[in-house]
């Protein structure tokens, strides 16, 4: 068996991003029907998270909604002796380790500190890398006589791209599909209460900024403690409700492909080691066309390392004639 040893000029390396609908085994961007699971509220993971599936029979699970507060509002204590401790300041709390990777930070929403938030986290099996920025439109239908809110992130506008411990950060701002209204503020934002949230793409999570959503939408988030499941009811409502049903967003999967250039010179490959062309007697070659005008055909190009291991394999479309008047040239492509 002969070798050639590829040097470095015969690598390439490519990454392409490939973006695809979200929700649905990403067969569509859009999701307009959300149902929810009277079983799962019931147990125990009911007190912390609402799973929100796009069929009756709850079979497909886009996303769950969560509400989190730093002083454990909003949900009923673990323990009435315990002040501030519940589920809502759970959830605070991990997403904060999460988001921020501080127990002592507090977030920040435009310029503006809440000790509150919504949670919409995109279930694992939706997607396969990150979330597409710039494809974003979640409609909140409005409360008190409001009109419904467009949310979209501001990832077409932003001048640089924020990093934290959940990687990129854009700001939730009104706006869809990643063209921000300005109508009412240059930024998009809530006119008072900063951003609405914070778009975070490489967890596939958004945080909704209560008291801005409050104030543009009328939506509220309540600071009573009988139950757990007011808050993210109400966000659960604000997306299903009359005049908001569309959540449309993309997913986004970067493919990187490793090309190698393989060429087998006019003097390489123009014989064969298979037993059939020699005599087990004498050990010479049968057919004397071989000696003088040898041809073979490559039918598959394997790639070794240092100790003659083989580490991959490319099969050709079709046999591929060589002899010392032709040279080859094959591209294989390694796509991880």
């Amino acid at each position: 068996m002969s070798f050639n040893r590829l040097e470095t000029d015969d690598f390439v390396v490519s990454a392409d991003s490939i973006t695809a609908g979200l929700f649905t085994d990403s067969r569509t961007a859009t999701l307009s029907t959300f149902f929810t699971s009277s079983t799962q509220t019931a147990a125990s993971s009911g007190d912390y998270y609402l799973n929100v599936f796009s069929d009756a029979a709850n079979n497909q699970l886009e996303f769950a909604i969560a509400y989190g507060d730093k002083e454990g509002s909003g949900s009923e204590a673990f323990d009435s002796a315990v002040v501030g401790k519940s589920p809502s300041s759970t959830n605070y709390g991990q997403y904060r380790n999460l988001v921020l990777g501080d127990e002592n930070a507090d977030f920040s929403f435009g310029g503006i500190t809440s000790s509150d938030f919504y949670a919409i986290s995109i279930d694992r099996n939706r997607y396969k890398e990150s979330l597409f920025p710039g494809s974003l439109t979640l409609e909140l239908s409005g409360s008190d006589g409001k009109p419904v809110l467009h949310l979209t992130d501001n990832s077409q506008v932003a001048t640089t791209v924020q990093f934290n411990d959940a990687g990129r950060v854009f700001q939730l701002v009104s706006g869809s599909a990643g063209s921000v209204f300005t109508g009412v503020n240059s930024n998009g934002y809530s006119a008072n209460q900063g951003s609405y949230g914070f778009f975070l793409p490489d967890i596939a999570t958004l945080l909704l900024n209560p008291l801005a959503i409050s104030e543009s939408a009328g939506i509220e988030a309540s600071a009573g403690t009988s139950d757990n499941f007011t808050n993210y009811r109400t966000l659960f409502n604000a997306i299903s409700g009359s005049g908001a049903a569309n959540f449309v967003l993309n997913s986004s999967e970067t493919i990187t492909s490793d090309f190698i250039f393989v060429r087998p010179r006019s003097s390489q490959f123009n014989y064969s080691e298979n037993p059939s062309f020699i005599s087990g007697s004498t050990g010479e070659v049968i057919y004397s066309s071989f000696v003088n005008n040898p041809q073979t055909y490559i039918t598959t190009v394997g790639l070794y390392n240092d100790n003659s291991e083989l580490l991959a394999v490319a099969k050709l479309s079709k046999p591929l004639k060589k002899d010392f008047t032709k040279e080859a040239l094959i591209r294989v492509k390694l796509d991880f």
